[in-house]
Parts: C-alpha cells; structure tokens; sequence
C-alpha cells in the first residue's frame, strides 16, 4: 500500500513542476502558502524514498490512472524537477469516484489544458509534511488556493489525506480520497463537449 500510495503522489507532485517555470512564480507561490503551511526544516527524520517522484511513480502498482492522466497532460517530462513540492495525490479509487464518464472525458486530447489544471491544482510549492500544517488557504501551483484543515486529521478542500509523508528525492507526498476540483472547473460543461 506505501509504494503504491508513493506513485500517485510523486506523478501529481511532478505536474507541479510544470506550473512553476520561474523562481519569480515559485517565490510567489511560498509567500501565499506560508499562512496555512509552515516550512518544515531542511532536514528531516522521515526516510527518504530512493528516487525522485517520477522514479518511485513510474516503478510503483495501483496508480495507473494518475499515470494516465499524467501522460495525457504532457506533465510526463516534469516529474524530474528538483523541487520540493507537497503533493495531495489521489488514488485510483479517488479517480473512481469522479462522475461516470469525467474521467473519459478529462483524458481526450481536447481537454489536455483542463487536465493539468486540474492535476497542478493538487501541487504546492515547498516540501509540508503533515505535522507542519496549519488551518487556513494556500496556494497551489495552479493558482488557486486551496483550503488544509486539521480537525480530525489533515483535509484538503475536504479531501482526506489517508497516508501521509511519502518521502521522495524532490518532495513529499500525502495520499488523498478524493480528486480536488479548482473552483473554475465545471465538470458538467465537460461532459456536453
């Protein structure tokens, strides 16, 4: 369960990648997220995964539809980045649970864009393990914030973290229950296509 948990974080961390381009966006992005998250320090006593995320993502069971998601983002070169990101990563069954047919939909070449949106939505800058975060928003790699909690475990947007601090060469991944949607999706609109 730990190593497949491992992949579909570190293929989401890495869409994160992509999102950051500059250190002028990476910059920005720590500076919204410092109210909610607090930095954890550069050493930690978490052991560390052997491989970036993309390595532990690509050589890990059960998370083939973050896999394929990925792919069909075009995030699949970005997984290789230095980092940290914080990666929320839902599993197979989180994409189960989507609406029939989102999921289909989500993976044809005209909702690419759509895709990594929502894919970078689960990304934030900075290395957060679970005991480092705080109440309240941050910003995702994306551009949108999103909202932790830490009432009765670690939430994100209400999407339950169920296994937390992966550790990875490039970051840290928490495992979540459900797909989180940017407020700016409409899933409706992308079954009419």
């Amino acid at each position: 369960m730990k190593v497949v948990s491992f992949a579909a974080v570190a293929l989401v961390a890495a869409l994160g990648l992509a999102a950051c381009s500059s250190s002028t966006e990476n910059a920005a992005s720590s500076a919204a997220s410092s109210a909610a998250v607090e930095s954890a320090p550069a050493e930690s006593t978490a052991p560390m995964a052997e491989g970036t995320i993309v390595d532990i993502a690509s050589t890990t069971e059960g998370f083939s539809t973050l896999v394929a998601a990925v792919t069909a983002a075009g995030l699949g070169e970005t997984l290789q980045g230095a980092g940290p990101f914080t990666v929320f990563a839902p599993n197979d069954a989180a994409f189960a649970a989507l609406p029939a047919g989102v999921l289909d939909a989500l993976l044809l070449p005209e909702n690419k864009d759509t895709l990594a949106k929502i894919l970078k939505y689960h990304v934030v800058s900075g290395k957060v393990l679970a005991a480092d975060v705080k109440d309240g928003d941050v910003a995702t790699v994306e551009g949108q914030n999103v909202t932790l909690s830490t009432a009765g475990g670690v939430t994100v947007n209400g999407a339950k973290v169920i296994q937390a601090d992966v550790m990875a060469s490039n970051g840290v991944i928490h495992v979540i229950d459900a797909v989180i949607l940017p407020p700016d999706v409409d899933v409706n609109a992308l079954l009419a296509k």
